[in-house]
Parts: structure tokens; sequence; C-alpha cells
């Protein structure tokens, strides 16, 4: 009798493993919690925006990036990019001189004005100098103040990410 019973399961039993198959997408995970946001490399939620500052003390994350006074220092593969700068959490690259962050005076989530040390082209020298995110974060002003200083702001323009040169 036991084995007719068992005969007699067994085409539902087939039915069964005819169906789909079930997702490891919707399988929990081993805590039972949901599958967690993608990282990116630099720390950031997989959003695409632009890292928080830490501490909120270094020059702010919408003003980081690679930047031209025209289009040509953004494509540049001679080296001669005289017009680029490179901003990143505590410095400014230029051409041929670095300008480290010192002492902020002013500091808000796209702008800041702050003592920066100049090191390159043989000389060390500070400068009061202050970096504005404009139009929409596709530009950049860089005003410099006090003896020596240049005597107007500089339109820099947001140079194309690698992938998009």
């Amino acid at each position: 009798m036991r084995t007719i019973s068992f005969l007699a399961a067994l085409p539902a039993l087939a039915l069964v493993a005819c169906g789909e198959p079930a997702s490891d997408a919707d399988a929990p995970t081993p805590d039972g919690t949901e599958d967690a946001m993608p990282v990116e490399p630099d720390g950031g939620i997989g959003d695409g925006a632009a890292p928080l500052d830490a501490d909120g003390t270094g020059i702010p994350a919408a003003l980081h990036g690679r930047w031209g006074l025209v289009a040509a220092d953004c494509t540049s593969t001679r080296g001669d990019a005289k017009g680029l700068i490179e901003v990143d959490g505590q410095s400014v690259t230029f051409y041929e001189s670095r300008a480290t962050l010192d002492n902020v005076a002013e500091r808000d989530g796209d702008s800041i004005r702050a003592t920066f040390a100049f090191t390159g082209e043989g000389m060390e020298r500070t400068r009061d100098m202050a970096l504005e995110s404009a139009e929409d974060g596709a530009a950049l002003i860089r005003s410099e103040y006090g003896e020596g200083a240049i005597p107007e702001p500089l339109r820099y323009v947001e140079c194309p990410s690698e992938g998009e040169a």
C-alpha cells in the first residue's frame, strides 16, 4: 500500500519540479536584511554625487576636480595645459605650483576663502584665496586678495571626466 501512495505522489512532485527556479535576488541575505546599496570607490553611496567632506574643514567637494581656463587646458596631451588646476580636499595644483589649504576664513558647501601655502617655481609664499562654484557647478571662480594678488577673478570651466573626453 505504501508503494502505491508513493507512486501516486510522483506526478505531483514532477509538476512542482517544473516550476520557475527561485531567484537569488529574491532570497533574503543571511542576516535577514535587504541588500546593501552599492558603494563607489571614493566611499560614496553609488548615486554619482561627490563625497561629503568628512570633517567639514577642507575644500568643499563641490569644488573638487579638474578645471581649465580654456577648454584646451582640459584636453592637452603635450603637458602644456598652463591654465589647468586640480582641486582636492586639501590643495589646488597648478601647472608649476601647489597651494595647500592653511587657515579657513569662510566656508560653505560650494565656496571657500582661506589662506593657502604655495610652493613651486622655486618659491614659497602665502596667499589669501577664494574658490567659488558658479553656473550650477559648471564653472569655478578663483579670486586672490592682498599684496601681489591677481587683479581680477579667474573663471575656470569644468573639465570632462576621463571617460567623457
